[in-house]
């Protein structure tokens, strides 16, 4: 079993690591702290209590992982923060533990997190995420996988975003964000049609974003009552999977949440 610590990093003693670990100059990690193996951890990193992080992640200088969550109503209880593997953190990044509303925060794998990016308590963040320099995430929102936020975006508390998902820069994202769509703006957060090309890149046909896109139109264009639209794609459009998830999604929001509004939809 191999690993590399920096005499200078401080290692609680029931931290557990895996093999192939690296912990450089002056990180600090605490009891209770798991480690999956060929983890690299850079100089200045601390990681708190309860973090779960698994394998062939890369933790750069500054981040600070699984503290307490910034909610006032935090008691101190026992919660965790789960990171996937292969995830890459960035410098000054932090990536809060979960509160007693869930008793953690989970983060996929696969995932970049750009410097001075934050992740709030409770969130549930998917796979091959990308968040660009300084996003934060507010408590409790969902992301999908193969979403890409953009740069000094803000992304309120409980806001849900759906898989592949394209997120413009400096965005206040305060509404919901369909799947398979792009969304942008700080005035008036607007939808702006699919996002065509990151569907392409990842293998969809164009039947099936010729599929989304008729979905789409019936939902934001149709001038129907949104009860009325969900029900019209149903009957019009073929139980595909990726039209089933589009569904679910509007129908499983909690929290009297709203969705984005249509705008340039070609």
């Amino acid at each position: 079993m191999k690993r590399t610590i920096h005499p200078t990093a401080i290692l609680g003693q029931t931290a557990l690591l895996g093999d192939d670990v690296i912990v450089g100059p002056y990180s600090v990690i605490e009891d209770d702290v798991e480690i999956g193996d060929g983890t690299i951890i850079w100089p200045h990193v601390h990681i708190g209590s309860g973090a779960r992080i698994g394998k062939e992640c890369k933790i750069y200088s500054g981040a600070v992982l699984a503290t307490e969550p910034q909610d006032l109503k935090f008691s101190g209880e026992k919660t965790y923060l789960y990171v996937g593997d292969r995830t890459v953190i960035r410098e000054c990044v932090t990536l809060n533990r979960g509160t007693k509303a869930s008793g953690k925060t989970v983060i996929g794998s696969d995932n970049l997190f750009m410097a001075y990016s934050h992740v709030g308590h409770d969130c549930v963040l998917g796979n091959h995420v990308v968040v660009a320099n300084g996003v934060p995430f507010g408590g409790h929102c969902e992301v999908g996988d193969f979403v890409v936020v953009g740069g000094v975006s803000g992304v309120h508390q409980f806001v849900r975003i759906g898989r592949f998902s394209m997120i413009g820069a400096l965005s206040r994202v305060t509404l919901d964000v369909p799947p398979f769509v792009m969304a942008s703006g700080n005035d008036s957060f607007r939808f702006e049609g699919l996002n065509s090309i990151g569907l392409k890149r990842r293998g969809f046909s164009s039947e099936k974003i010729t599929m989304i896109k008729d979905a789409y139109r019936i939902v934001f264009q149709s001038g129907l009552l949104l009860s009325n639209a969900l029900e019209k794609v149903k009957s019009e459009l073929p139980p595909e999977p990726e039209l089933l998830e589009i569904l679910d999604f509007f129908v499983s929001g909690t929290h009297g949440r709203k969705f984005i509004r249509p705008f340039n939809h070609k």
